[in-house]
């Protein structure tokens, strides 16, 4: 189950626990139905869950077959999308159109489906299904005003400012715990010392204690440089340097 769905404009409303709700001013009365609904979360059950009670409201059983469509934003480009958008219901008011991995569409089908929110087909209900709310992703920002917005739990991935904070917290457990997982995502050594070095100077510190972490960030990016220390053990040493640092 879904945590909360949202009418059209409410993306950036608190998630809840609890069961589904609409807004204060709208409990009278459900949203009006829509044509494009986001699914926005990392919760695969969950999401699979609503998207079967899509179906069985919009789609006859025996011919649910003939009027679906499940895409996957990699594998496909804005062809096979119009294609399958233009094709018309199997002895039924409405089809169903999916795109998986949403958030992996490329330009041009992004556009497309932006026009598209506009003014959908009467014939169309439309699906897209992200993993995560990028809120730097304009095509979430544009489209989710004219949609249904259902949010699920999401895994929010760790940058070098949550690294940060866990250090400014003299917290070396879980400052080692987010390093490890920076480094599992692929991240590269010269971009997480590059963004600790960004977010000290966005604190804009001065003074002999910003010159001595910068000085140990410095050591580290050398010793990987030259290599002294390969990079996984040269940042933790950095990191708990930085934990016991006072």
């Amino acid at each position: 189950m879904p945590l909360r769905i949202w009418p059209a404009g409410s993306l950036n409303a608190p998630l809840n626990n609890g069961k589904m709700d609409y807004p204060a001013q709208n409990k009278t009365r459900p949203p009006q139905r829509t044509s494009v609904y986001l699914l926005i979360g990392q919760d695969a059950f969950a999401k699979e869950t609503q998207l079967n009670k899509i179906k069985k409201e919009l789609l006859l059983p025996q011919l649910a077959d003939f009027n679906l469509d499940t895409l996957y934003a990699s594998e496909v480009a804005l062809k096979d999308i119009q294609e399958r958008i233009k094709s018309i219901p199997l002895k039924s008011a409405k089809r169903l159109v999916v795109i998986k991995d949403a958030q992996r569409l490329d330009g041009p089908s992004r556009d497309f489906l932006l026009a598209l929110a506009k003014n959908p087909p009467a014939a169309l209900t439309l699906v897209l299904d992200f993993e995560q709310y990028d809120f730097k992703d304009r095509f979430v920002r544009e489209i989710s005003p004219r949609s249904m917005v259902l949010r699920f739990k999401e895994t929010v991935e760790p940058d070098a400012f949550t690294l940060n904070r866990q250090i400014e917290l003299k917290k070396t457990d879980a400052a080692l715990r987010i390093l490890n997982q920076l480094l599992k995502n692929g991240e590269p050594a010269e971009r997480i010392l590059g963004g600790l070095r960004y977010a000290w100077e966005k604190q804009d510190n001065q003074g002999v204690a910003s010159r001595k972490k910068l000085k140990l960030l410095l050591n580290c990016d050398l010793e990987i440089k030259t290599g002294k220390l390969k990079p996984a053990y040269a940042l933790e040493k950095l990191v708990i340097s930085l934990c016991a640092f006072t």
